[in-house]
């Protein structure tokens, strides 16, 4: 949301040349202890960034857009001396995280620009929308209008997701859409790490799972070093990382490496040597997903972990004379859902224990799991009429919600299908003013089943910018496709140079 036209989401960056200007940092005062850790003060953060968009020529502030002096040039310009970064929290907040403030205050006036906000994370999105701001006349020179911006976020969630097994992902893929997200005010990178396909994450703990369980075990597999690296990078943006290990489905390369983790299937009275999802009667089951989340919630610093819990397929738990017996006694007859969300239950406490909130996909919520009510519900299901619906049975059960199902980028289709991701409404079902407010916004997806190194950026962008904007930008503002095009258009133009 913003006061000028020129916040909108769709501009980038300053061209490849452009201008030196000072950059002056005003630090608040950190309130706990007063010292900053050098690997995540906020100089350094807002330093990085500004120097990201750094360039050789000088910037011109043009005080009246439109005016032209009888020689060609803006009448009514002068240099752009400095821009004053004032925030009000220091480097208090290592990692952003769902409450961090992102709101900020730019303005540009008088060869002289400032940007105010309450923490580094605004800062950083004033930043971007300042190089955003500046355009390029037919001599060559570079000039910023005179503007005032107050700019903040409609939601705080803006995910895009990656799945990263099905095809593995090289880590300079996954930098080189951070930077593009960080451009399109993107702050959650749900990364979709391993999946029935493969498992690259490497664990220490069980290092058996990439070695048998990820496409290579020397190539294809995201190392400590590797992880750290993504989180980092993604951290001086402004992103939150959030790693998805879903279970008890979608869980065939986690077998591989761990023998006995796998239910048994069966034909007949014998085995059928397949395996389904992860065998929810053994104590051994849990153990090692204690052992292995643990871990996890040590290497992943947000608060939120993505348990996944969705596509069960229930044939071989009924196929399985150990799980037939199990379900009798524990008093769930036929109804697999039951001992389904047995498992969920169970898996959210280790998860629990471990301060963690649990991201679930909306399957969890649809086989009435028990679990707690900080619980985040993913959409991602149904037609617009479903999924419209399925918003106001997750909110009107209190949980907070956030949205996809609109929003799968790697189904494509000829022309501009960039329009049916703008026109999404994700305020749009029944419900109260406070089952509303439980949305905290959506993401755009990337799954991976045709996508790889390859063709990861031309898919995504621009078309994922349609959802960025839906997300940070108020409604009333961006309703018009016609001029989200030619900014759209224009915004492609600026990423590829």
């Amino acid at each position: 949301m913003a006061t000028a036209a020129e916040s909108l989401l769709f501009c980038r960056e300053i061209p490849a040349e452009s201008r030196r200007i000072q950059l002056s940092v005003w630090e608040g005062v950190c309130s706990s202890t007063g010292m900053h850790d050098p690997r995540y003060g906020f100089q350094t953060l807002l330093q990085d960034h500004f120097f990201r968009i750094q360039r050789r020529k000088p910037l011109t502030v043009n005080k009246k857009p439109g005016c032209v002096s009888p020689d060609g040039s803006l009448c009514g310009s002068a240099p752009l001396a400095a821009l004053v970064v004032n925030v009000q929290k220091g480097g208090c907040d290592g990692f952003p995280d769902l409450n961090s403030r992102e709101d900020y205050k730019l303005s540009i006036a008088d060869g002289l620009g400032s940007l105010s906000a309450v923490s580094v994370w605004g800062a950083l999105r004033g930043l971007e929308t300042f190089s955003q701001l500046v355009y390029q006349d037919q001599e060559g020179t570079y000039y910023i209008n005179k503007t005032d911006v107050v700019d903040f976020p409609r939601f705080p969630h803006r995910g895009l997701l990656l799945d990263t097994s099905r095809h593995y992902l090289p880590v300079r893929s996954i930098l080189e859409t951070l930077d593009a997200m960080a451009y399109n005010k993107f702050n959650v990178f749900h990364w979709h790490i391993v999946d029935d396909p493969s498992f690259p994450y490497q664990s220490p703990t069980f290092p058996n799972l990439s070695s048998k369980g990820a496409f290579h075990p020397q190539t294809h597999i995201y190392t400590m070093s590797d992880v750290k690296q993504v989180i980092e990078h993604a951290r001086l943006w402004g992103i939150r990382v959030i790693p998805e290990f879903d279970t008890p489905g979608h869980t065939q390369s986690w077998g591989k490496g761990q023998p006995g983790l796998l239910t048994a299937c069966y034909k007949g009275s014998v085995p059928s040597g397949t395996f389904g999802p992860v065998n929810p009667m053994l104590n051994t089951s849990y153990q090692f997903m204690s052992m292995l989340f643990n871990e996890i919630s040590s290497v992943f610093p947000d608060s939120y972990l993505h348990l996944g819990g969705d596509e069960v397929n229930f044939a071989c738990w009924k196929s399985n004379p150990d799980i037939q017996q199990f379900m009798k006694k524990m008093g769930f007859g036929t109804d697999y859902r039951k001992l389904e969300s047995f498992y969920i239950e169970n898996l959210v406490k280790i998860v629990t224990a471990l301060n963690k909130n649990s991201l679930v996909w909306q399957e969890v919520f649809d086989n009435a799991v028990k679990v707690p009510a900080d619980t985040v519900v993913h959409v991602w299901n149904g037609t617009k009429e479903q999924y419209s619906q399925e918003m106001s049975s997750v909110t009107a059960g209190g949980f907070r919600v956030l949205l996809l199902a609109p929003w799968y980028l790697n189904v494509i289709n000829y022309g501009q299908d960039w329009m049916k991701a703008y026109i999404v409404e994700p305020l749009s079902f029944n419900g109260t003013a406070e089952q509303k407010q439980l949305v905290m916004g959506g993401e755009a997806c990337m799954w991976g089943e045709y996508v790889d190194a390859t063709n990861l950026t031309p898919r995504l962008w621009p078309r994922a910018g349609a959802v960025g904007e839906r997300l940070w930008s108020d409604e009333a503002q961006t309703s018009n496709l016609d001029t989200a095009y030619d900014r759209l258009a224009e915004f492609r133009c600026k990423l590829l140079r």
